[in-house]
């Protein structure tokens, strides 16, 4: 099918055109997106987009649930639990997440990354993000034992993390190049003598390991195809945001469009959605206007173009992407003999163009801040901030009637037994067919209407063939905090 073609069938499908349009009321970044598609690629496939076969309910159920994760913490803190799933559209995905509690540090951290241009740079820095900002938050004293555990020439360095539900694994060779840059960062670290506070700890930690991609890529010869993994990681890129919760302080390290949103519920319980990450693209204008000013006015006409840095890149920061921030010897010298001169950005005049520099939110936790949902865009192009909020809301409420009815204690009155009897069956009427909130989430975004799940819309969403889905779709993460109101509570302010 052609361009035109694949064209006139999108915005005619009922599932965009209106007759059963996406549940997010401002879809121009979504349309967007498929208009760059359109402009940047050829799609060859035949009649059988229109034509799929129908998957029934309960594929659709085990489609949305393959990845779904859900883990409870039984220890007292502000995190009570969290639920996260991934739906993959591209082949391989290139969303990816990680979980983890510091183990040398109090805190928890929480990250989703959603690569382009590939996978592999994603999936690295999920791999070692965590490890670069707990090192940041170490106190002198143990940053200089943990340098004594990392130089002790035996594998009895002190443990960082306690990763949860991690599927990724890395090749023995990039794990050894990787640990050598941990250590040295943790040499430069030790040597400057000096504790950083949570803000300045999460931006060392971003730019040190962007830094460090660059290097390692620079620096690695090219014995058994290593510098070609090296360099892959270096020239895609990742957005990423991450979540560090020690009690009742929450602070959000945010490059490129995911986002984090809190659902925070009145006094009149009613929902409503905070946002506690700053996007970097087109849409935010002092970060266009950040750009520009960074370079000489007679590039203010090519700096932005078609909504992109350079007409080509969507996120404004980033991991990864060194194309766009390498000088012009270092591309001559190491990018073009590999990937030829078109590798370079058009209008490639005063480099750097990109940084992983994060902008960094903190909110200080409350009771009535009930969980936290960070996602990778592929959910916010279907669905809004609020609706997202809503539907995690309901699911809370719904959730109850899922397991059967235990007395929280033993010696209970009979009129706290009322309430929670009145409560479930309250929850009856918003029951909801998923246990994990994230699936929920992706349920609604793919298959809900103003009526509720349309089947055939999620279906035939699932069925696409590859070669159009991603038009259609992005890779979707999420990741749903809860926080523990009776802990919020009793902590004090």
């Amino acid at each position: 099918m052609a361009v035109g073609s694949v064209y006139k069938y999108v915005f005619s499908n009922r599932y965009i055109s209106g007759q059963c349009s996406f549940q997010n009321t401002n879809n121009s970044k979504f349309f967007r997106k498929i208009l760059w598609q359109f402009k940047r690629q050829k799609i060859h496939t035949s009649s059988r987009v229109l034509a799929q076969p129908r998957l029934s309910p309960q594929e659709v159920t085990t489609i949305l649930r393959t990845n779904e994760y859900s883990r409870e913490f039984h220890i007292p803190g502000s995190v009570k639990s969290y639920d996260s799933n991934q739906l993959p559209s591209n082949q391989p995905m290139e969303d990816a997440r990680c979980e983890a509690k510091s183990l040398l540090t109090a805190g928890m951290l929480m990250g989703v990354f959603d690569g382009h241009g590939g996978a592999s740079c994603a999936q690295v820095i999920a791999k070692r993000l965590f490890d670069y900002i707990t090192i940041s938050l170490l106190p002198q004293d143990l940053l200089q034992k943990y340098l004594q555990s990392l130089e002790s020439g035996s594998n009895t360095a002190m443990p960082l993390l306690e990763c949860f539900n991690d599927k990724y694994d890395l090749i023995e060779e990039l794990k050894q190049i990787y640990a050598e840059g941990l250590k040295g960062f943790v040499r430069d670290l030790s040597s400057s003598r000096k504790d950083f506070e949570m803000s300045q700890a999460l931006k060392e930690a971003f730019l040190r390991l962007d830094g460090d991609l660059s290097r390692e890529a620079l620096t690695t010869n090219n014995k058994d195809g290593l510098k070609l993994k090296t360099l892959s990681v270096a020239l895609s890129g990742a957005v990423a945001c991450v979540v560090h919760i020690d009690g009742v302080h929450l602070h959000v390290a945010n490059v490129g469009d995911c986002q984090a949103v809190l659902g925070v519920l009145s006094d009149t319980d009613t929902w409503s959605a905070k946002k506690l990450s700053i996007e970097h693209n087109t849409d935010n204008f002092e970060e266009v206007k950040r750009i520009i000013n960074e370079h000489p006015s007679n590039e203010k006409d090519t700096v932005i173009r078609m909504e992109r840095l350079l007409g080509q890149l969507a996120p404004l920061r980033a991991f990864g992407d060194f194309r766009y921030k390498w000088s012009r010897t270092v591309m001559s010298e190491h990018l073009i003999p590999y990937a030829g001169e078109q590798s370079v950005p058009p209008n490639y005049y005063t480099p750097p163009y990109l940084t992983a520099l994060p902008d960094i939110v903190h909110h200080r936790l409350t009771p009535r801040d009930r969980f936290l949902v960070i996602a990778s865009d592929g959910l916010w192009d279907l669905i809004s901030p609020l609706q997202v909020v809503r539907l995690v809301g309901e699911h809370m409420s719904g959730k109850v009637t899922l397991s059967p009815l235990r007395l929280p204690k033993k010696e209970m009155r009979l009129g706290e037994i009322n309430n929670m009897l009145i409560q479930r069956q309250q929850g009856l009427k918003v029951k909801p067919q998923d246990r994990n909130a994230a699936t929920h989430l992706m349920r609604h975004a793919l298959g809900g209407t103003e009526y509720g799940i349309e089947h055939s819309k999620i279906a035939q969403l699932l069925s696409m063939p590859q070669e159009v889905v991603r038009l259609f779709r992005d890779d979707i993460t999420i990741t749903v905090v809860y926080f523990d109101p009776e802990y919020l509570r009793q902590s004090p302010p």
